[in-house]
């Protein structure tokens, strides 16, 4: 399946809600895992400004990537984030969409409140 690099260097992004555990099936509440590592998922949305536009994307991350506090609001760094578009049959429905995914969601408040080093 195609992959595409989403490039954040020119890009705000900021916590709009906290991180989430992934549910693999709501009707027996299985926990999502990834594939390679067996770590839980999580899901993060995020509101991402760039272009003089914003979006609010939610995204999948392995639970190890996911550090500091990210509560709403927190201006986070998306390392290794990907799109990958999908579809599906649902019921004789078609649906598509794109999925996001990265490696690691970092806090960047604590960053911002260490003093600088002279």
């Amino acid at each position: 399946m195609r992959q595409i690099s989403v490039d954040t260097s020119g890009a705000v992004v900021m916590v709009a809600k906290s991180p989430q555990v992934k549910v693999r099936d709501r009707r027996t509440g299985e926990i999502a895992t990834d594939a390679e590592t067996g770590a839980k998922l999580m899901t993060v949305d995020v509101m991402f400004a760039a272009n003089e536009e914003v979006e609010i994307l939610s995204i999948t991350v392995p639970e190890p990537g996911i550090t500091g506090e990210l509560a709403m609001g927190t201006p986070v760094a998306l390392t290794g984030l990907i799109a990958r578009p999908w579809e599906n049959d649902f019921n004789g429905q078609k649906r598509h969409g794109i999925a996001f995914r990265a490696v690691a969601v970092t806090s960047l408040a604590d960053a911002a409140a260490r003093p600088k080093a002279a």
